[in-house]
């Protein structure tokens, strides 16, 4: 089967046709497109030099906020005080900081020059949003994501001192939770948020959960971690 590729025509295909994943190739970031996306359960994800790629994958990896899981070991960290958590306090940050910092067994990044653009454009009309861990006044952690309705899609976190990125998550989740969401969309598996209570669900769940989580209005507008009292 031939893969779609996109014009200039705000629209995507149907995700149930999807060969290996890949919904389309092509378009563009700007916001309109974006926002598209995500409440068709679409993402994209590609390196730089290469075109567009619109993704949605047969198994989607959520994680359900009932199901959280905190290990003894992590609690400890958080009752410990050490890191501090803002929210939106500095997205652009962030972002950089997930496109530059290495991961284990990944060679380069995703999170190419457009792809911050669009993001930052997304944080700025209040759809994307940041977590941030600190120490002694020092970034060294944090999650960016999407917000529609009640779904949060995580994008991409990273880490400079040891569990900062799982207190971000962690942070994240609770006040995902208390403000109503349904879920938090993982996208694709990692072990690193499995071990905190993520699972694979097949597609054609994920697209049931997401028009429920949809048809909840929620206020696009900068968060805070008061909120979460």
């Amino acid at each position: 089967m031939p893969i779609f590729r996109l014009n200039d025509r705000l629209d995507f295909p149907p995700v149930e046709g999807a060969e290996d994943g890949i919904v389309a190739i092509g378009g563009d970031l700007s916001p309109e497109r974006l926002l598209m996306a995500y409440s068709r359960g679409i993402f994209p994800w590609y390196s730089e030099g290469e075109p567009i790629i619109w993704h949605a994958p047969e198994n989607r990896f959520i994680l359900f906020l009932d199901e959280l899981h905190i290990s003894k070991s992590m609690r400890r960290v958080i009752n410990s005080n050490r890191f501090s958590v803002t929210m939106d306090k500095n997205f652009e940050a962030v972002i950089h900081q997930c496109a530059i910092v290495p991961r284990a067994g990944q060679g380069g990044t995703w999170i190419t020059p457009e792809m911050i653009n669009a993001y930052i454009k997304l944080h700025q009309l209040g759809f994307a949003h940041s977590i941030e861990v600190w120490q002694e006044n020092q970034l060294v952690g944090g999650v960016y994501g999407v917000s529609l309705g009640k779904c949060f899609f995580a994008e991409s976190m990273f880490h400079t001192v040891s569990n900062a990125s799982k207190v971000a998550l962690i942070k994240l989740i609770e006040f995902l939770k208390i403000n109503n969401f349904h879920f938090l969309d993982a996208q694709v598996f990692t072990e690193h948020v499995a071990t905190m209570g993520a699972r694979e669900i097949p597609r054609t769940k994920f697209m049931q959960l997401l028009n429920n989580g949809l048809s909840v209005a929620n206020e696009n507008m900068k968060w805070n971690l008061e909120d979460n009292s």
